[in-house]
């Protein structure tokens, strides 16, 4: 009796440890996941590669990850005991740009080309790369944290030496001459470059650009893809918000103080040539009959001679005497001129 219950036991025993070997050796992947499956630590690895991530030369061998077999969405599968299945999300995410897992913050600190220390905050959007599991999984411990640390690092330096490549043509104008155009792009640059902070509101998009191209390294260093990044706030210290506000009042005092100058240089200009035009008008229009009179005159003594010409002049004059109340005749130039009063 005592034998056929400890028969009955172990036999029992051995079909729970069966059942429960096999269920814990079957698995499923999610839609938004993808696995790895390791035996005694060891990974699989694939013969091809994939095409390599935008990285430098050193870069590319100091980070010279295999590419491993990925199982992708279903199940569910089959796996030996002594195999390990990791399992990864790869689904976009969003992390604040002041995360940190090894101390609290709220923003990032950075100091601007005007050693102005200024709070800047955002987010970034990232996701697990598929082909790059491996740098992922088994290259660093935290890469998110890895990925965060290069990100601010880069952010940083960027802020550091920011200038607004639009700065320095804000003022120009074609239409000047050469010789005021040295004086007045002076002025320019000193009006148009103006407090870093204010260059990076402005230029946020381009900011962000900058930081995606400097951060697709990410995918080959850490096997995370960076989708975007969003900075959406640079904010200074009170006492420099004020400063800056006030800066900016009396800029935009002078850029109107300016815009006004010239509206009236232009409209003075313009009534000038106005009026040039107009007293140019004026005596090409007193010319013109003097024109034609020398023309008929040039006309008639070649068609006719000096006689002809004289008898012109002499039928020209009647309309003269009829308006003249005296009239003084030269007896020595009388035969000269056909009669000249």
């Amino acid at each position: 009796m005592f034998f056929a219950i400890s028969i009955g036991f172990i036999s029992g025993l051995i079909a729970f440890a069966v059942v429960r070997i096999l269920i814990g050796c079957l698995y499923t992947v999610r839609p938004d996941q993808r696995a790895v499956v390791t035996s005694f630590g060891a990974v699989q690895k694939l013969e091809e590669k994939s095409a390599p991530p935008p990285m430098s030369h050193d870069e590319k061998e100091r980070y010279n990850y295999p590419q491993v077999r990925v199982i992708g969405p279903g199940g569910p599968y089959f796996k030996m005991p002594w195999q390990q299945v990791h399992k990864v999300s790869v689904a976009t995410q969003a992390v604040d740009l002041s995360w940190d897992p090894t101390k609290m913050q709220t923003t990032i600190e950075a100091v601007t080309k005007d050693n102005l220390t200024t709070g800047v905050n955002g987010q970034i959007r990232y996701r697990i790369s598929e082909n790059n599991l491996y740098p992922y999984l088994f290259g660093v411990s935290s890469p998110l944290e890895h990925v965060m640390g290069y990100f601010v690092s880069v952010l940083r330096e960027r802020i550091a030496n920011f200038v607004d490549p639009k700065g320095q043509s804000l003022l120009t104008d074609a239409s000047i001459d050469e010789e005021a155009e040295e004086g007045l792009q002076t002025s320019a640059v000193e009006l148009s470059e103006g407090v870093s902070i204010n260059d990076l509101r402005k230029n946020l998009p381009l900011l962000n650009q900058y930081m995606e191209e400097q951060c697709r390294s990410t995918t080959g260093r850490y096997g995370i893809e960076l989708d975007a990044a969003l900075i959406t706030e640079i904010d200074p210290p009170r006492e420099v918000d004020r400063a800056l506000s006030a800066i900016n009042s009396t800029r935009n005092q002078v850029a109107a103080d300016i815009s006004t100058a010239r509206a009236d240089a232009e409209q003075q200009i313009t009534m000038s040539a106005r009026a040039v035009e107009i007293a140019t008008n004026n005596a090409q229009a007193e010319v013109a009959p003097l024109s034609e009179l020398s023309k008929t005159l040039v006309t008639i003594k070649s068609a006719g001679g000096s006689e002809c010409l004289k008898s012109y002049l002499r039928n020209l004059r009647v309309p003269l005497f009829r308006r003249a109340e005296r009239i003084v005749q030269n007896a020595n130039q009388t035969d000269k001129n056909g009669g000249a009063a």
